[in-house]
């Protein structure tokens, strides 16, 4: 594990703590923070409240209430190394914790941008007429990449999907039709028209986009999210060359600290490829699954 500058872990925190405010409102509740968001789009997490003691059984149980009563998905999210005493709190309460690699990029060893065969990065553009079903498009991607089981992700705590494997054009094309309300392909123009969120796909101009990935700005602090290879074009370094370019846009943007979490360790080690170095772990959260 690379070593770690002693203010990083506070600079993540300020970063999570601030990355959804502007999109939803906070509720305290006991010491964890739950961010339900205004209006449609991906749901947000609850998270320990910066500079609070360790959440208790009772505040998650607490927070849980509040998530079913919104309609919300049963998510928590939090760095094992700034509340190290949460994982044993959160399994004792009967949430299941994914221990995702955290990492964080090397800017020296930042691997160099390279010609993707027969396709073609770029950055989503919502003042463009395509847009909405070029970002449906997008999401189909990652909602048919993160179902199949060769990349397990944190998206899969927020829903559960089918598994298809070799999932194609015609299943992308298939789920995109019913995936995206025009109001939330709005919203979500709007948060890529302010700068500080961007989209990037590699489309290939027979196949159309076939991996995607984003990445979310908050001052000089940046996360790489959502990288998705549709299945059955995976094995073209598709995610590794998207992921450099997203690293290599913020760092020229004046990021100076660019990290992502990985579903696993098989996926972390594809990342160090690109120039990233593992610093901690990400726990992600949401209750066991009850058996059969």
């Amino acid at each position: 594990m690379a070593r770690v500058d002693s203010d990083l872990f506070d600079r993540l925190e300020r970063f999570y703590d601030a990355l959804p405010r502007p999109w939803a409102r906070a509720e305290e509740i006991g010491s964890l923070v739950l961010f339900v968001r205004d209006g449609e789009g991906w749901p947000y997490y609850a998270r320990p409240r910066p500079g609070a003691a360790t959440p208790s059984a009772a505040d998650l149980t607490a927070v849980r209430a509040r998530q079913r009563e919104l309609g919300l998905p049963e998510a928590f999210e939090w760095v094992h190394e700034t509340t190290p005493d949460l994982l044993a709190v959160a399994r004792s309460a009967g949430l299941e914790v994914l221990l995702a690699p955290l990492l964080r990029l090397d800017p020296q060893a930042l691997v160099p941008d390279l010609p993707v065969p027969g396709a073609t990065i770029r950055m989503l553009d919502p003042a463009t007429p395509g847009f909405p079903a070029e970002l449906r498009a997008a999401r189909a991607v990652a909602r048919l990449a993160f179902a199949a089981p060769a990349y397990r992700s944190a998206l899969e705590i927020a829903e559960k999907a089918l598994v298809i494997d070799g999932a194609g054009p015609s299943e992308r094309d298939a789920a995109a039709a019913v995936d995206l309300s025009d109001e939330a392909a709005r919203q979500v123009g709007t948060m890529l028209s302010g700068g500080d969120y961007q989209t990037a796909v590699v489309e290939s101009p027979d196949e159309g986009i076939l991996a995607t990935g984003t990445s979310q700005r908050v001052g000089d602090v940046a996360e790489i999210a959502g990288v998705a290879t549709l299945p059955s074009a995976r094995g073209r370094g598709y995610a590794s060359q998207l992921t450099a370019t997203l690293a290599r846009n913020l760092l020229d943007r004046g990021v100076r600290l660019v990290f992502l979490s990985a579903g696993d360790d098989d996926v972390a080690r594809l990342y160090t490829r690109v120039g990233f170095r593992r610093i901690g772990t990400a726990c992600i959260a949401e209750p066991a699954a009850v058996p059969l």
